[in-house]
């Protein structure tokens, strides 16, 4: 048996027609064998039923998915669990515990703005979905990166931190090294710079500006709807994370920053956008 996640960085990229990577695990017996990354060779939507049937995938995890797209991945005999978030990992376990149940097409509180087209707004923050992650990591704009292990593929362990110590991440507490290749723009511009140039067994620690990691929060990303546009969002509480569609009918992701009797405001940015950030980093293996 196979699964697919749409993947990013360890967690699961929100966003099926727009993921650059999927991390494809091999179960057998009801438990993770082994587990590769692959590129969706920039192909979207449709075409990624096909690919990932031609990997053999018998299930998919992904967050946002639109109607299309599920109905190509049914003709492609791939089992979908829509509405996931968080990391890639633990939730290929939920499943295989049953404990991670799909929402379908409509991700958390995506049907409430299914029928919101964004047209005003949504086509700057369709990218900010996405954007906010992939323009940190992965973005024509950045510079390119030189070294020995560019182009290969690295397994590193790593810890992140904040400023005042706080971990974010760890992959040593999930116990697997974090696998990608160098350069490629699966990871973040500094993380990638970092490990360009490592050997296999060094650590090094890095401190990271905002512009090397998750960029700075864009306030254009920031918009306040009326509550009557979208219908049941009544119910959303500030802090809540939700999905819009766009005027394509692509699902991004949003926070909401503050809401009234009348008005909802969203927040499109990167929940890391604008942070310094620090990483001690261990280049277990290049291949």
């Amino acid at each position: 048996m196979k699964i697919a996640v749409t993947y990013d960085n360890g967690t699961i990229f929100p966003h099926f027609g727009r993921t650059e990577m999927f991390k494809v695990y091999e179960v057998e017996d009801g438990a993770v064998v082994s587990s590769e990354v692959i590129g969706s060779n920039g192909v979207g939507h449709g075409a990624l039923a096909g690919l990932l049937a031609g990997q053999n995938v018998d299930v998919l995890i992904c967050g946002g998915i639109g109607g299309g797209a599920q109905a190509a991945l049914e003709e492609a005999g791939v089992e979908l669990c829509a509405g996931a978030e968080g990391d890639a990992d633990q939730a290929v376990e939920a499943y295989l515990k049953g404990e991670l149940i799909s929402s379908g097409v409509n991700c958390s509180h995506h049907h409430h703005e299914e029928g919101h087209s964004c047209k005003d707004h949504g086509e700057e923050h369709s990218c900010q979905g996405g954007c906010g992650e992939s323009c940190g990591g992965g973005c024509g704009s950045r510079p390119a990166i030189t070294g020995r292990n560019v182009g290969k593929t690295c397994r590193t362990h790593y810890r992140g931190t904040f400023n005042d110590g706080t971990q974010f991440d760890s992959s040593y507490d999930r116990g697997e090294p974090l696998e990608f290749v160098c350069g490629a723009g699966q990871m973040i511009q500094g993380f990638d710079a970092a490990v360009a140039d490592m050997e296999v067994g060094q650590v090094v620690d890095v401190h990271l500006m905002p512009e090397e990691a998750y960029g700075m929060p864009d306030p254009n990303a920031v918009f306040t709807l009326e509550i009557a546009q979208l219908p049941g969002s009544e119910n959303l509480e500030a802090g809540q994370q939700v999905y819009l569609t766009n005027s394509y009918g692509q699902p991004f992701p949003v926070k909401v920053a503050a809401r009234d009797e009348t008005t909802i405001t969203f927040d499109a940015n990167h929940e890391m956008a604008g942070k310094e950030l620090n990483f001690r980093i261990e280049l277990v293996e290049v291949k």
